[in-house]
C-alpha cells in the first residue's frame, strides 16, 4: 500500500493524527503547464536553495505520528535500512512504538491540556535514540526529515514576498489563504490551520484537481467514537464526514477541504490540512478554478455537490502553486503585525524584526525610543506558544528532549491561550507591504 493510501484513509485530515494528511492525486491533464518561474524562484538548483532546504530539515518538526504514516511506505521502509543499515527488530520497535503512541492520543475537547509542537518533537526524537542510540538515531529523524520536506520546494527567502504571478498564499500563524491572479490579490480566506503536534508544513506546492463529494474512512484510533466506526467508510454527502462537499489535495501531506465550523476559523482545527467551512470551500472552489484557466461557476460547482454519493474529480486548467508560509513578522499594507509563534519556530526575535523592517527601508534602531520599545516588548509577548509558555529560539523544533516539560498528557492542543497577535502602526511604513486582505468578512 503507498504511503499517499495510506495517509488518506488513516487520517483524512480529519482524524487526530499529524500523521499528514491526504492523498494528492496524480498531477497532470492541464490544458498549460506552468512554468519554472512561474512555479518557484528556486526551481533550478542553486546553492543559496540547497541551503534553504537545509534550513527547513533543521527547523522541520518530527513527531510519532509522521513516522508513523512513514513507515507504512514499503519504499520508504526499504530505504531506511540500506541508509542506516536498520535490523528487522529495530524496524518493528520503531513501528511498535510509533503506532502505540499515535493509538495513545486524545481527541476529546473536555481534556484541553495544552501540549506543543515542541514537545511532541522532544518525545519523539528521545524514543527514536532510545531504539537506534543517538548517532543513529539522529541520522535516522534527518533522513524521515528530510523526506518529509522534500515534498514541498523551498519558498523566497524575502520576507513577505508579495507573488507576482498566480498562485495561492498560505500564511500559517497569521490563519489566512490568499488568492493572487497575475500579482493582483483577488480574495482571502480566514482559515483553520493544523493543531500544534500535527502542525501544517511549509513550502511550495500545487494544486491540480478538485475532488467533490469525497468519501472519508475513519481509522481505528480511540478518538473514532459515536456514529462512524473504523474501517467502514462514510458515504460522500453524509452529514458524518468531516471532509465537508470538496477537498482540493495539495501535496504531501495536506488537503484544502470544507466541513469545519466557523468557530475552527482563526484557531486549530485540523490535521496537517488548511481547514475552511463549506460555504468558503464552494467559494474557493470557484475562485481557483477561475484563476487556473477552466472557470467553473457556483451553480456548477453545486451542480456536482447535489450528487451527494457520487465521489467526482475534475482537473484545473492548469496546475496552480500554493505556497504554504510561516511568517509572524508581516508587514501588511502599512500596519507592522507580529503574529503568535503557535508552532514555536523561534521566528519572534528582534533579528527578525529588525531584517522585516529593513526589507521595507525602515531600521529598528532609528525609531523613537517608545515605538522601538512597543516592538521589542510586543516580539517578546507574540514569542510563545498556544499555552502562552515562552518559546526559545535557540531550541525551536530542536531535537532535545525537556524532562521538566509538565505537560505529559496525550492530549491535543486545540486552543490559544491569550492573544493571537499583534499591530502596530509606523508612519514609515506607510502604503508599504503585503496587500491587505481582500473579500474577509470581519
Amino acid at each position: 500500500m503507498s504511503i499517499f493510501r495510506y495517509l488518506f484513509i488513516l487520517i483524512s485530515c480529519t482524524a487526530l493524527v499529524f500523521t499528514m494528511g491526504c492523498v494528492p492525486p496524480e498531477t497532470g491533464g492541464s490544458n498549460r503547464t506552468v512554468s519554472n518561474t512561474e512555479v518557484s524562484p528556486a526551481a533550478n538548483a542553486s546553492p543559496s536553495a540547497d541551503s534553504a532546504v537545509n534550513e527547513r530539515v533543521t527547523n522541520a518538526p518530527f513527531t510519532m505520528p509522521m513516522l508513523d504514516a512513514m513507515l507504512v511506505d514499503d519504499a520508504f521502509v526499504s530505504e531506511a535500512r540500506t541508509a542506516l543499515q536498520l535490523t528487522d527488530e529495530e524496524v518493528d520497535k520503531l513501528t511498535s512504538r510509533a503506532r502505540n503512541d499515535v493509538l495513545a492520543l486524545s481527541n476529546d475537547p473536555s481534556e484541553d491540556d495544552a501540549r506543543s509542537t515542541r514537545y511532541a518533537t522532544e518525545n519523539a526524537t528521545k524514543a527514536v535514540k532510545d531504539i537506534l542510540g543517538e548517532d543513529r538515531g539522529g541520522r535516522f529523524i534527518n533522513f524521515v526529515k528530510n523526506k518529509w520536506v522534500g515534498a514541498g520546494e523551498p519558498l523566497p527567502g524575502k520576507a513577505n514576498s508579495v507573488p507576482t504571478d498566480t498562485r495561492v498564499v498560505v500564511n500559517i500563524p497569521a490563519y489566512r489563504m490568499d488568492l493572487f491572479d497575475g500579482g493582483k490579490l483577488v480574495k482571502s480566506y480566514k482559515i483553520g490551520i493544523g493543531y500544534p503536534e500535527f502542525p501544517l508544513p511549509t513550502g511550495l506546492r500545487k494544486a491540480s484537481t478538485i475532488i467533490f463529494n469525497p468519501t472519508w474512512t475513519p481509522p481505528d484510533e480511540p478518538w473514532v467514537k459515536g456514529k462512524v466506526s473504523p474501517g467502514k467508510t462514510v458515504e460522500a454527502g453524509s452529514k458524518l464526514n468531516p471532509l465537508g462537499p470538496i477537498k482540493i489535495p495539495i501535496g504531501l501531506p495536506s488537503l484544502i477541504h470544507g466541513g469545519k465550523a466557523p468557530s475552527r476559523l482563526g484557531t486549530f482545527a485540523s490535521h496537517g490540512c488548511v481547514g475552511l467551512t463549506s460555504p468558503q470551500v464552494q467559494d474557493f472552489a470557484m475562485e481557483i478554478s477561475r484563476i487556473s484557466g477552466k472557470p467553473m461557476s457556483l451553480e456548477d460547482i453545486k451542480a456536482y455537490e447535489k450528487k451527494k454519493t457520487k465521489t467526482e474529480e475534475v482537473k484545473l486548467g492548469q496546475d496552480v502553486p500554493v505556497e504554504l508560509r510561516y511568517e509572524t513578522i508581516v508587514v501588511e499594507n502599512g500596519t507592522l503585525r507580529i503574529y503568535r509563534d503557535v508552532y514555536e519556530r523561534g521566528t519572534n526575535t528582534e533579528e527578525n524584526l529588525k531584517r522585516t523592517l529593513s526589507e521595507f527601508g525602515v531600521q529598528l534602531d532609528s525609531l523613537d525610543d517608545a515605538m522601538r520599545k512597543k516592538l521589542l516588548d510586543g516580539i517578546k509577548a507574540m514569542a510563545v506558544d498556544a499555552s502562552g509558555k515562552p518559546v526559545d529560539s535557540a531550541n525551536a523544533n530542536s531535537n532535545t528532549t525537556n524532562s521538566n516539560n509538565s505537560n505529559s498528557s496525550g492530549r491535543v492542543t486545540r486552543n490559544i491561550k491569550g492573544a493571537k497577535e499583534l499591530s502596530f502602526t509606523l508612519p514609515e511604513l506607510a502604503g508599504k507591504g503585503y496587500p491587505a486582505a481582500v473579500g474577509i468578512k470581519p
